[in-house]
């Protein structure tokens, strides 16, 4: 059985780095030093994920699962369109476990972690123009979009398709953000933060500190209902001492 995890589920999860990057050279050619790899790790340790084959119990306490598959990603840290943004910097699986969705599992999952840990609003990657399964599943199973071409992308000279998927429809909405689809009113919880009177407000809630921000109108009222607040606490016997303060003062 294989598992997708996160690269930062395991307590040393660096020793699996190495198993990584051997994944990566075995069959892709485009490869990296194993610090990139810790690079990504360190950085953004929820976004990358691994395909595992979790070892059976034989009773060797250090014996870590097998990786077969891996993505490697990360947000982009000064994107040039200033929008927060992530990127898929690699993946691949290998031979023996593939046709199983293990990419599209691990892309999936990466996105979403993406959009739900840094509201990045969509993710870009670089895929060669002759690699036509890649293609299939980006394009067409995940639903990214060819943005450009850029030429002799790769060491080797070849292009690469520049795409581009959008996140936003993975957001986690909070219930301040959440409006009608009829009237686009706001939400009990919104309306109370906006000032107004929502369906949740509780009755017992005092009014807003100090005057700083108020009409004048309010104002007036604020100082009518302290002065009746006086004249009833002289009525209950307590003019006296009130008079007596003032006086001394």
């Amino acid at each position: 059985m294989v598992d997708i995890v996160p690269l930062s589920s395991y307590p040393s999860y660096i020793s699996l780095l190495p198993s990584v990057q051997t994944c990566n050279i075995t069959n892709l050619p485009e490869n990296y030093f194993l610090k990139y790899y810790l690079y990504h790790a360190l950085s953004w340790p929820q976004l990358s994920f691994v395909a595992v084959v979790r070892p059976k119990h034989n009773g060797l306490k250090n014996d870590y699962p097998k990786v077969v598959g891996y993505v490697l990603a990360k947000m982009e840290e000064e994107p040039t369109d200033g929008v927060a943004h992530g990127h898929i910097t690699s993946i691949s699986v290998m031979r023996t476990h593939r046709r199983l969705g293990i990419a599209e599992r691990l892309m999936r999952m990466s996105q979403r972690a993406m959009a739900e840990s840094h509201r990045a609003e969509y993710v870009s990657l670089h895929v060669r123009v002759s690699n036509n399964a890649a293609l299939r599943l980006y394009r067409d199973t995940l639903g990214f979009e060819v943005e450009k071409i850029e030429s002799k992308y790769y060491a080797d000279g070849e292009d690469a398709y520049a795409m581009k998927m959008d996140l936003r429809p993975l957001w986690i909405k909070d219930e301040d953000d959440d409006e009608d689809d009829k009237g686009g009113k706001k939400t009990g919880k919104a309306k109370k933060q906006a000032g107004g009177e929502g369906d949740d407000a509780h009755p017992d809630e005092g009014d807003e500190a100090g005057d700083l921000g108020k009409k004048e109108g309010e104002k007036e009222e604020k100082e009518k209902e302290k002065m009746f607040k006086v004249k009833v606490g002289r009525g209950l016997g307590v003019g006296d001492l009130v008079e007596r303060n003032e006086s001394v003062r």
